[in-house]
């Protein structure tokens, strides 16, 4: 981790989103990123700065589950529609970082002015790779665009956006940042309606960390999509593939053992795939695997550090009021009901209904770090 970075400017640049025939904008130059009004009208800083390129730390290594000591969420609301950040010493009760208030604001960051389907991972590098949907599915009332959506709904469907923002950092405070256009880099994908909800991983065959998201065609046919992403972080190498035999939306992706537990989304419920392999081979259950009768989406899972129990959360997005639902499970076959966000085991000191988050982990200094920089009052012992 970096020492405390100073107090940051007040006055954000504008980010650069040109470089369209390349397929991704060029990283911003460095400043501060804000969001959020004082009671006088004045942005807040988010605690962020995006920079136009990463300072390595000094000894990179792989961590290990030993090195953790605490969680870090990041998830979004419809309100802002941008990202938030949240930490946890024990991964049961999460504080926002910021009081409640934006750390990744939608307007600045993407090409539609807001940011959707935040997911968070660490790398081998011990990076942090960020990955957002570029959507504001109300541009037109917040005065981004003229219409509902960017092209006619009856041909591309909801939506119809086709780029994804790319973040990296070592801090969680110095980001790096590309806003990438799926079709421009790839023309030979066709005329695609939209690409969403972008996740990664690392594969340990090619040594790449791979970038897996949805792509839509026709306004009916979705599948889940991969490609390797450069070491910078700023655009995706290959051309997108998909999962075979699949045929869902969001996946999540996780290697326990041997192989690999794919959670995605069909019919507005949790599935569950299994693959010896990272991108094919996957045998698909047939039925739903989160407790709900509401819709669902967004599933992702995370491990409770020090034990052999996983967690899937995911997005129960179709309650009145959306919350974020828990199970738990130490065979992927059998599963416990944790409830709600904050209506059972799992809550938040300061926020309240995230929506279609990720959880990730931070060595203890790195817990430290970030609430001396934000100023987080949680229990470090």
């Amino acid at each position: 981790m970096k020492s405390p970075i100073p107090v940051l400017r007040l006055l954000m640049p504008a980010l650069l989103l040109g470089c369209a025939l390349t397929g991704f904008a060029q990283p911003a130059p460095a400043g501060p990123a804000e969001s959020g009004r004082t009671a006088h009208g004045e942005k807040k800083p988010t605690g962020i700065e995006i920079v136009a390129q990463l300072e390595s730390p000094a000894h990179v290594r792989p961590f290990q589950e030993k090195d953790w000591a605490g969680y870090v969420l990041v998830y979004f609301k419809d309100e802002t529609h941008s990202a938030y950040l949240a930490i946890s010493r024990d991964g049961y009760t999460f504080t926002d970082v910021n009081g409640g208030e934006p750390v990744f604001d939608g307007s600045i960051l993407a090409e539609q002015k807001g940011v959707r389907d935040p997911h968070l991972t660490r790398g081998p590098d011990g990076a942090f790779y960020l990955a957002m949907t570029d959507l504001h599915i109300y541009g037109d009332r917040a005065g981004f665009r003229a219409t509902r959506w960017e092209r006619p709904e009856g041909k591309y469907g909801w939506g119809n956006n086709r780029a994804l923002v790319l973040m990296k950092s070592w801090d969680l405070i110095h980001w790096t940042h590309a806003d990438f256009r799926v079709d421009l880099a790839f023309p030979e994908l066709g005329d695609i309606d939209s690409s969403w909800a972008p996740e990664t991983t690392y594969d340990p065959v090619q040594r790449k960390m791979m970038v897996y998201f949805t792509i839509r065609y026709g306004n009916k046919n979705a599948n889940i999509y991969w490609a390797y992403a450069n070491d910078a972080f700023t655009k995706l190498e290959t051309t997108p593939q998909m999962i075979p035999h699949i045929g869902g939306i969001d996946g999540d992706l996780t290697h326990v053992a041997d192989q690999w537990h794919l959670y995605y989304v069909g019919g507005a419920k949790i599935l569950h795939a299994v693959s010896a392999e990272l991108t094919q081979g996957f045998v698909a259950e047939t039925r739903r695997i989160d407790p709900e009768s509401k819709p669902t989406e967004a599933p992702n899972l995370f491990k409770r550090l020090g034990t052999d129990t996983y967690v899937l959360m995911y997005d129960v997005y179709g309650a009145r009021p959306n919350n974020m639902g828990f199970s738990e499970t130490r065979d992927f076959a059998t599963y416990r009901d944790l409830g709600h966000f904050n209506e059972g085991v799992m809550r938040g000191t300061n926020f309240v209904r995230p929506k279609h988050g990720a959880v990730s982990y931070l060595t203890l200094d790195e817990l430290k770090a970030v609430a001396a920089h934000w100023h987080v009052p949680i229990d470090l012992n």
